[in-house]
């Protein structure tokens, strides 16, 4: 099997409708659900841990098998009973999201322990699936000794899905044979479509300020469980959507709190994937709660953005309680404000919104359609010449133990986001407070705003001879 491809949901385009080829792993709690997702995906993308009602929210990502390419998703363990049983408060809304995915699947995995054998769950599960009249495929995981995987035909067969597939999700046996019966009764596939180029986007932020909330704003969907207990979402989900005929892969992360480790194994690795999530988008909505302003976390996880050089926007929530408790300023003045307390994202847009509300929720892709623009922008190398020549005329360089910065050539050689290379006579001489003149120049001339600008120094011999 071909490594992990790339997360996608294929969902939330067409009233939310997934493409046809989706494979959803259903269960009960800690049966094993999100490891046999990471060995069928060859990749450690869902979190394992042995505790029940880990999983909560649908995960995706790509799987190749035979040739054929597929969605997988994970998903929360089915129990119905939960809820009246253990005052478990998301165990309605993650068997809402179980069945949903389940329904929207062009084929189910029904997982169930081969350890354990038949419990009363997997029956309440049997039933709930037997609904939704989708081909199911039985396998029994953790059958890694002899005895268990012997004994699986006749413990599980009276659930009526066929003979079970005996797996051990943790070691990959029988996972081959899982796939072969996944691809077989996979629909027949369609026509390749034109590739389209996507936007990612991650939402991040500390827990609790309304990322699952904007993201199903975004979708008109309830696309990722919200709660306003911090923490609910756990693993990192994407979302495919389109705005004006542009594609946009939305990424919903788990909250970052300044010392993940001290929540537990869960928190922590949660905490990874949001800064996974980071590094693999193109721009960053860093959301806020306009209430309390940006904080100390707000500040680290706009540098972890601007260090991985993705494009930021600055996204204010809950302006709807902002106005009803008689904010005394303006957008503009909460805009200055933010930026004094993260002077070193001043590029960065600000727009406040609320996701429960939904207001002011329009302005926000405006803006990310800006930044979008931005990360691509390419100046021509005479423009761009021309206005960095009369700047260093303008404000020369100080001298640096008798020597003088001078730059003879600036190039652009890519973008998303821009590079800038200075060709000068001695890059060791350029100062800080220098290199910050000369990315304001290129600001003040060019539309960059929400993009990160990268500049390069290199001594002129060395550009010469690339020539």
């Amino acid at each position: 099997m071909r490594p992990f491809v790339d997360t996608d949901t294929l969902g939330g385009v067409a009233g939310g409708a997934l493409h046809p080829s989706t494979v959803a792993i259903v269960g009960r709690p800690n049966v094993g659900k999100s490891a046999l997702f990471n060995r069928l995906i060859g990749r450690r993308l869902a979190i394992v841990e042995d505790t029940p009602g880990v999983t909560r929210d649908r995960l995706y990502a790509l799987c190749d098998w035979r040739g054929r390419v597929f969605s997988v998703v994970d998903t929360a363990g089915i129990d119905p009973d939960a809820g009246v049983a253990h005052g478990d408060a998301f165990a309605d809304a993650t068997r809402r999201q179980a069945e949903a995915a389940a329904s929207e699947s062009a084929v189910v995995v029904f997982v169930v322990d081969a350890q354990d054998g038949l419990h009363p769950l997997d029956d309440d599960v049997a039933r709930i699936l037997r609904a939704k009249r989708r081909p199911i495929v039985l396998v029994a995981n953790k059958a890694e000794s002899p005895a268990a995987a012997a004994s699986v035909h006749a413990e599980f067969a009276r659930l009526g899905f066929g003979e079970p597939i005996a797996v051990s999700a943790i070691h990959g046996e029988g996972t081959g044979d899982l796939l072969d019966r996944v691809v077989d009764l996979l629909p027949p596939e369609a026509p390749d479509a034109a590739a389209e180029e996507e936007l990612a986007l991650a939402i991040i932020g500390r827990p609790n300020v309304g990322k699952s909330s904007l993201l199903n704003a975004l979708l008109g969907e309830e696309r990722s469980i919200v709660s306003d207990v911090p923490g609910t979402t756990r693993d990192a989900i994407d979302t495919i959507f389109t705005w004006h005929g542009r594609k946009i892969r939305l990424i919903d992360t788990a909250g970052v709190r300044k010392k993940p480790e001290a929540h537990g194994a869960v928190e922590y690795y949660a905490a990874l994937r949001s800064l996974n999530a980071v590094a693999r988008c193109d721009i960053a909505l860093l959301l806020f709660d306009a209430m309390t302003g940006a904080t100390a976390q707000d500040r680290r996880l706009a540098g972890i953005a601007i260090e991985e050089r993705k494009g930021l926007i600055l996204v204010g929530n809950k302006w709807d309680l902002v106005r009803e408790q008689g904010g005394e300023y303006s957008q503009g003045e909460l805009a200055n404000a933010i930026h004094d307390l993260i002077p070193f994202a001043r590029f960065a847009p600000i727009t406040f919104l609320s996701a429960k509300t939904h207001r002011r929720l329009g302005s926000l892709m405006p803006v990310v359609d800006r930044v979008a623009t931005n990360l691509d922008r390419r100046i021509p190398t005479a423009k761009l010449n021309e206005v960095v020549r009369d700047a260093v005329l303008a404000h020369p360089a100080p001298a640096v133990a008798g020597k003088l910065f001078k730059v003879y050539y600036v190039s652009q050689p890519g973008t998303h986001p821009p590079i800038f290379v200075f060709h000068a006579n001695d890059p060791e001489l350029i100062q800080p407070h220098y290199r910050r003149f000369l990315e304001n120049v290129l600001r003040q001339h060019f539309d960059f705003e929400g993009v990160p600008l990268t500049l390069e120094f290199r001594p002129r011999r060395a550009s010469e001879e690339t020539e």
